[in-house]
């Protein structure tokens, strides 16, 4: 099979679908895999590091697209490249659909065969495209939660840890999965008081278990109001699988938080959980409502494209081998969790949870 790897443009995307290490796993499998000029540089990896490993490098992103016959990327296509996409062309990335109702559309109207990184799921329920960039979203939350808290940066000037004689910031993150998990890992290493809010019991009950020193609420509209006003950083951790994120921090409920107080909100890329959140983007990742300071990056993993990158590979290749090898009707219907994947094929939608204005 023809593969073809464009060089992301979506703005401060640095990322690339693959490292040169997964190029030659494609190639010894007999594939041919071509890259676009310069797609790896933001990631560290050179055009010379991908031909030595048996990929060729063309210039522009029309070539790899007339060439290809399964298109992987990591963020969605942009507007133009639309048009670069054609029909029974296999396009395997992060699409996001039910936040966005105009890529949807477009790829309806392409005929291509769109395969979604964030609905493959295991038996179990779990997301193993989705999981290494919610654990670095999850981890990066906290880091940058704790930089916009510095005065200078909007915040309310107060340290996360603290300091012996004083109180650490109170960190609330309102869903416990892997965003949510991560999220909590890393505000707990830096010494903050962290509650997380889930709506499972059983999850919250696991969490106790192995995050020392957590402390954990049941998520409903109560709580959440009752606990949004004490924070000093809210994480919206929140997930539901191929479908738009339930707003459950309300407008109203900014009032009551104090002033210079910080929300970040990984949920952005599915419409965010926040009432208040829009997209952002890494030159301008905040704004502030009611005083309280939104950092709504919608690919947060891209301010560390060389972890996202070599993270990503590791958990895409085994499926791009699976569909290169069988195409990807034979791969979807022998592997259920790349089945999974589906969400629109030859112009129609084939997953529940899109959202495009029409029952599906």
């Amino acid at each position: 099979m023809k593969i073809g790897i464009p060089k992301e443009i979506k703005k401060h995307e640095f990322r690339v679908a693959i490292t040169p290490a997964g190029v030659l796993e494609l190639i010894n499998s007999k594939h041919r895999v071509y890259i676009e000029k310069d797609a790896g540089k933001g990631s560290g990896f050179s055009d010379a590091d991908y031909v030595k490993y048996g990929a060729s490098i063309l210039n522009t992103p029309k070539e790899i697209y007339d060439i290809s016959d399964m298109i992987i990327k990591v963020k969605e296509p942009q507007i133009s490249e639309y048009s670069l996409i054609r029909r029974n062309q296999i396009v395997f990335t992060y699409f996001h659909f039910a936040s966005n109702p105009i890529l949807t559309e477009a790829m309806i109207g392409s005929g291509a065969v769109c395969i979604a990184y964030e609905t493959v799921q295991k038996s179990d329920g779990s997301l193993p495209l989705l999981t290494p960039m919610s654990e670095i979203a999850g981890r990066m939350a906290i880091q940058e939660g704790a930089k916009y808290l510095e005065k200078h940066q909007g915040g309310s000037g107060i340290l996360l840890g603290g300091i012996p004689s004083v109180l650490p910031a109170r960190v609330l993150i309102i869903g416990g999965g892997v965003v949510g998990y991560n999220s909590a890992k890393m505000a707990l290493g830096l010494g903050a008081d962290v509650i997380i809010m889930d709506t499972s019991m059983s999850r919250l009950r696991y969490l106790s278990e192995i995050l020392p020193n957590i402390k954990t609420v049941i998520s409903n509209e109560y709580n959440i109001s009752r606990e949004v006003k004490e924070a000093d950083l809210v994480i919206g951790a929140v997930l539901i699988t191929g479908k738009k994120a339930p707003f459950l921090v309300k407008r109203d409920m900014l009032k009551t938080m104090r002033e210079g107080s910080v929300i970040v909100d990984v949920a952005i890329d599915q419409g965010g959980c926040i009432e208040t959140s829009r997209a952002t983007s890494h030159d301008e990742p905040t704004y502030v409502v009611d005083g309280v300071v939104h950092y709504c990056v919608a690919n947060i993993p891209g301010a560390v494209p060389r972890t996202s990158t070599v993270g990503l590979t590791n958990a895409t290749l085994p499926y791009i081998l699976e569909i290169a090898n069988k195409g990807w009707e034979k791969a979807t219907s022998e592997n259920k969790e790349l089945y999974k994947g589906l969400n629109i094929v030859n112009g129609e939608v084939v997953y529940d949870g899109i959202l495009t204005g029409e029952k599906v």
